[in-house]
């Protein structure tokens, strides 16, 4: 059980050295000491095996206490750890003349302190196994009758074997640095024998990049008289390959009448410091992207703002789009979408510039020295300019595009946790805009997130409280006129903000889970108002029910929708419910085998938004659905022999082959109802019959059984008026 002894003034210094000297291993014993006297005194009752001392201390330094500790009859040949801060060459040697043996800069990498401490403890012991065979050794020699001359050439012999079974590489040099004795390691490393090596420079031998440092240890060595100093060091093999090691030099007394010497110990960490290595780079790295993560990002920021006088920017990076690739490509094609872009960012930055991935689809890039927010804007324009470039994947060309909050520092904030906050703000903004585009942070959007925060209360409340309402857009059947059925719409009618429209709060519905609820009083409030309508006599239609993503993904969805239509009394042969492409194309075999449950139970299907995410045959052959909703932003600029004409065309084709009905959405003028009619469409609804109305109102429309005019009637059509 390894005993260490902590020296820092600052109580939170040695709280945090106490905890990771706890990490080294099991069973570890710390006395944390806050003056160096206290530390003294307990020094001399109890032994230590490894000694950590800040250096800048009132009333004694760091080299000072070593000095004292080294005269300590506990405190010899103990390894100490200065912690110092100061870089001055001055302060490193007057702790090395004192008797330190490693040092570390502070403020102290922790793994760097774990790393060091753990391997001054290895040899530490090392060493005294070391120095314990010798003394038995020498023991041997004291008690032994055999000659002088026999007793040192039988200790050195056994020294020499005892030394050779250490897996280091062990020489005794003398005070110029010539080599009197290597183990058998040492000569294998170099591929040479140990009396070829004797009489040579020890840096004739071993190519390092530490040989200054070397021969000043050495030096300060044969000077005092000193225990030990430790540093790591590479070592270049015969391969040419560099190894790390672990070297410690300590001075060998005089045997015999000889010279004093340094015994040089040098351990191989090759191996231990690559796992590290590959730990921390884990540790600090999107192990998707290999980019910088968010532990490495904070600590990216906070290093920007210690350097005096920097000025940067943080650009908050959210891509649009991203969730529909992801829900039809899965989640491989999307993590490889999430590799593109990353690539591109690294490519759109300077190298001085961080690229971070936050999380998801979310990426974060540090602008480093910038001279203006203009640079700024500049960088977010190219990035967004690159983003909105195809992406080509498996020859499938795609499109995403991004949305790019900025903060600037020290303008906006000092502080990182702040700064990233603001930049998510301006990001949301900029969403809020219209996407593909950027913002700066401004003091305003702080208001904006507590309405996000009151929003996601006011719709709790208005859950318990049944603040929600259902408007009825009619449905109308192409070859007749009539009214064929009704899209259930939700509003919500809330308190001093009043009809309010699911855009403004659908998103935070669906964030927070909300949906669910609100998603399952939709189901039974228009079921159960398409039933009272049949009970009043008036004439069955097919009502049309919105299920979000998230609730079609529900385990129980198929659950909900049967006990809805029992408690409702509806017949399941007038309820559709609208899925999206995306939702159906999240998980394939699960949609399929849901749908079929659905039909089973009479429920008709229908395909909300047709067209704009990623329609495919091969789903439209693999799932069982009735309907295909052609979405709007097709019908906004629909004419005769328009692009937009020749896809819906080619909808309606595809849709009649696979015997689906067919319903264009946001029909708003008479030359879009012209060129549908033209083209054999189903059904329409919009603006041009209807606009979303109340069930009263709507109700009125069903008994008046009206028949809208169509062109080839020669009139304009009728429309409902909400209320």
């Amino acid at each position: 059980m390894a005993v260490i002894l902590i020296l820092d003034d600052k109580s939170t210094n040695r709280n945090i050295y106490s905890r990771l000297a706890q990490t080294i291993e099991d069973g570890v014993e710390v006395h944390a000491f806050a003056a160096p006297i206290e530390a003294l005194e307990w020094l001399q009752g109890n032994a230590a095996d490894l000694i950590v001392t800040d250096f800048r201390m009132p009333g004694m330094d760091g080299a000072e206490f070593t000095r004292h500790a080294r005269g300590s009859a506990n405190g010899v040949d103990v390894p100490i750890i200065v912690i110092t801060a100061y870089d001055d060459r001055a302060f490193r040697l007057r702790a090395l003349e004192a008797g330190a043996t490693d040092f570390l800069r502070s403020p102290v990498d922790h793994y760097e302190f774990v790393t060091r401490a753990r391997n001054l403890l290895k040899l530490q012991r090392q060493q005294q196994q070391i120095k314990g065979r010798a003394q038995a050794l020498e023991q041997q020699l004291r008690i032994s009758e055999r000659s002088q001359e026999e007793l040192v050439r039988s200790s050195r012999e056994a020294l020499a074997q005892v030394i050779d079974t250490v897996p280091a590489l062990i020489s005794a040099t003398d005070k110029n640095s010539r080599i009197v004795f290597v183990n058998a390691h040492f000569a294998d490393f170099v591929s040479s024998t140990p009396e070829a090596l004797t009489g040579k420079l020890l840096s004739d031998v071993l190519r390092s990049n530490k040989l200054d440092f070397s021969h000043q240890v050495h030096r300060s060595i044969l000077k005092s008289q000193r225990s030990a100093v430790s540093f790591e060091e590479s070592i270049v093999d015969i391969s040419g390959a560099e190894r790390a090691f672990l070297t410690t030099k300590t001075s060998m007394p005089a045997l015999a009448g000889a010279e004093t010497s340094v015994l040089t110990t040098s351990i191989d960490i090759t191996e231990r410091k690559q796992a590290e290595s590959t730990l921390r780079h884990i540790a600090l790295h999107d192990t998707l992207t290999d980019l910088p993560n968010r532990r490495m990002l904070n600590d990216w920021i906070q290093q920007e703002i210690s350097s005096e006088g920097a000025c940067f920017a943080i650009l908050l990076i959210d891509l649009d789009r991203f969730k529909a690739v992801n829900d039809a490509l899965g989640h491989a094609g999307g993590d490889r979408i999430l590799q593109l872009v990353a690539g591109r960012l690294l490519g759109v930055v300077s190298s001085t510039d961080l690229v971070a991935r936050m999380s998801g689809d979310e990426f974060v890039v540090v602008q480093a020295d910038i001279a203006a927010p203009e640079d700024a804007e500049s960088l977010a324009r190219r990035i967004i300019d690159s983003l909105s470039a195809p992406f080509l994947l498996e020859e499938t060309e795609l499109r995403i595009g991004c949305t790019i909050g900025i903060t600037l520092a020290p303008r906006d904030c000092g502080n990182a946790d702040k700064l990233l906050r603001y930049a998510d703000l301006a990001m949301y903004q900029a969403k809020a805009e219209g996407r593909n585009t950027m913002r700066f942070y401004s003091p305003e959007m702080d208001s904006i997130s507590w309405n996000n925060i009151s929003l996601e209360a006011d719709l709790r409340k208005a859950i318990a409280q049944e603040q929600f309402e259902l408007y009825y857009q009619p449905q109308i059947d192409l070859a007749t006129g009539a009214i064929a059925g009704a899209e259930a719409l939700l509003r919500w009618r809330r308190p001093e903000f009043g009809l309010t429209s699911p855009n403004v709060f659908i998103d935070i519905a669906e964030e927070t889970g909300l949906i669910n609820e609100i998603g399952a009083w939709v189901l039974a409030k228009a079921c159960r108002q398409a039933a009272a309508w049949q009970s009043l006599g008036l004439a069955p239609l097919r009502i049309s029910v919105n299920l979000s993503p998230l609730q079609f993904l529900r385990q129980d969805i198929v659950q909900v929708v049967e006990n809805t239509l029992e408690e409702t009394g509806l017949d399941p042969g007038f309820l559709e419910l609208e899925l999206t492409e995306g939702s159906l194309l999240k998980d394939v075999e699960r949609t399929r085998q849901v749908l079929r449950s659905l039909k089973e139970l009479g429920v008709r299907v229908a395909i909300d938004d047709f067209g704009v995410g990623f329609s495919s045959l091969s789903y439209l052959k693999n799932f069982d659905v009735d309907t295909l909703k052609i979405d709007r932003s097709f019908i906004s600029s629909l004419l005769a022999g328009s692009r937009d004409e020749a896809i819906v065309r080619a909808i309606i084709s595809l849709a009649r082959s696979l015997e689906l009905k067919v319903i264009a959405e946001g029909v708003e003028t008479n030359p879009q109802l012209a060129c549908l009619l033209s083209h054999a469409c189903n059904e329409a609804q919009g603006y041009l019959f209807s606009r979303p109305v109340p069930s009263g109102i709507f109700e009125s429309l069903l008994r008046d059984d009206p028949r809208y005019l169509l062109r080839n009637q020669g009139a304009l059509p009728k429309k409902a008026q909400a209320s």
